[in-house]
């Protein structure tokens, strides 16, 4: 394209200086040409009043030689013969012009050009004192008629080079205007094609390729964040198992000894670190939750008791005392139930995975006006850095615990404008506070904001 262009531009500004340069040219010759004749005419016209006033030989050579192209030696006066018996015609001065020249004014006595060698001669018919016609001659060199030519057409080539240069030079630039944006664009989806999901285009250019570019790099977005969900719902899912593989690990403690018993162990073992490598090949993902839609969610106080049901269970096996509140009356929320229902069940399995047996803990709702809250406190030893646990994939170097069920939370808070809190519980270990926003506005930019602060905080920590 680019190299089309310089042709395209090349080809126009070649037939735009001949178009203009070749006539403008030919008038520059034929205005040298009407100004050296001007000149001659003027020459003519001086020796004029001198031949109508007398015909004496001696006054009209005088005449001649006081004139510029008499003294030049360029100008001449044919005189005809008086008219009385043995008188011949008279010349005044260096004559060039030819016999058949001369009598083809005098016939009909009008002015005339001649070509004569070394260039041309102006005859012009005057009428003398006699009543008789007289003709004068000025020679005109062949430079006076080309004076000035040679230097008009040099200037009208260097105009039209540098036009040409010029527009060569403007196409050329334009040429690359339009063409890197295409080849950068052209670049970035190979690397992209290649599996290089960090290649951008810059968004810069004609508003066209610009505008090609802001959808590419959309596009690339895209895909990065549909690869990023798929890796994080892999890890999500696999963290959901955890909970069963809990309750199966507990029960499996509680089978005694033998062939079978331990068996079982195994492979809940065995199953506990398949579910812990997937969930670590994926949790490098960056989370993205979307907000439920208009008339979506549940009612928190019925989830909440369900689940409590479910935990309760084991919580009286490993004699855990158990407090529910708040849960009375129905508190719908904008939330789907499958996603509080993970959340929970991660929040609680931390309790049974992180404190010791025989821990209490309890589950309280709080329903505001623009907000409800979910608190979850335990009487264990506590959590020592609550802003490193809400990171995304920091375990914390703790067995068992992959650093993603506090994510999940934290998401589904968030996707409703809320945010997620760990501080110190009244039972005097870990309070985790669950703020789900009713009105996803009010809390949202807040959220991400502190989100985005953590985060930073921990990379430099590291």
């Amino acid at each position: 394209m680019r190299w089309a262009l310089v042709k395209v531009a090349l080809a126009v500004t070649v037939m735009v200086v001949l178009a203009f340069a070749v006539p403008l040219g030919l008038v520059i010759k034929e205005m040298a040409r009407d100004r050296a004749f001007t000149n001659a005419e003027r020459q003519a016209a001086a020796i004029g009043t001198s031949l109508s006033i007398t015909t004496d030989r001696g006054q009209l050579d005088r005449a001649v030689a006081s004139t510029q192209a008499g003294a030049a030696g360029r100008l001449a006066v044919h005189m005809p013969a008086s008219g009385e018996p043995g008188a011949r015609a008279m010349e005044i001065g260096a004559g060039r012009a030819t016999e058949d020249d001369l009598d083809t004014v005098r016939r009909t006595p009008r002015a005339s050009t001649a070509e004569v060698p070394g260039g041309y001669a102006l005859l012009q018919p005057t009428a003398i004192s006699t009543g008789q016609i007289a003709i004068v001659e000025v020679y005109v060199p062949e430079g006076e008629v080309t004076n000035g030519i040679a230097t008009a057409w040099l200037v009208l080539a260097g105009v039209g080079l540098a036009l040409v240069v010029g527009s060569v030079a403007v196409a050329d630039r334009l040429g690359v205007r339009l063409v890197q944006p295409a080849q950068r664009l052209a670049h970035a989806a190979h690397d992209l094609g290649e599996g290089r999901l960090g290649a951008r285009v810059p968004e810069e250019g004609p508003t066209e390729l610009k505008s090609a570019a802001v959808a590419f790099n959309s596009m690339a977005d895209q895909v990065v964040q549909l690869l990023a969900n798929e890796r994080e719902l892999a890890a999500d899912l696999s963290h959901r198992l955890r909970t069963p593989l809990t309750v199966l690990r507990l029960n499996a403690a509680s089978l005694g000894e033998g062939p079978a018993a331990e068996q079982t162990r195994a492979a809940v073992e065995q199953l506990e670190r398949e579910v812990d490598t997937i969930i670590r090949t994926a949790r490098e993902a960056k989370p993205q939750t979307q907000a439920a839609g208009p008339g979506a969610g549940c009612d928190a106080s019925e989830v909440v008791r369900e689940r409590m049901a479910f935990w309760s269970a084991l919580a009286e096996d490993e004699g855990r005392k158990v407090r529910l509140a708040g849960v009375d009356r129905p508190v719908r929320i904008p939330v789907a139930r499958p996603e509080l229902v993970a959340s929970l069940d991660a929040l609680l399995g931390n309790v049974f995975r992180h404190t010791p047996e025989g821990t209490a803990f309890s589950v309280d709702v709080h329903n505001g006006d623009d907000a409800v809250i979910v608190l979850v406190s335990d009487a264990g030893p506590g959590i020592e850095d609550p802003e490193a646990a809400l990171v995304r994939g920091n375990s914390g170097a703790r067995d068992g615990s992959t650093g993603l069920g506090l994510d999940i939370v934290r998401r589904v808070a968030e996707s409703t404008g809320g945010d997620v809190r760990i501080g110190r519980s009244v039972l005097g270990g870990t309070e985790v506070r669950v703020w789900i926003g009713l009105d996803g506005r009010a809390h949202r930019v807040e959220g991400r904001r502190r989100r985005r602060g953590v985060s930073r905080r921990r990379r430099a920590q590291h």
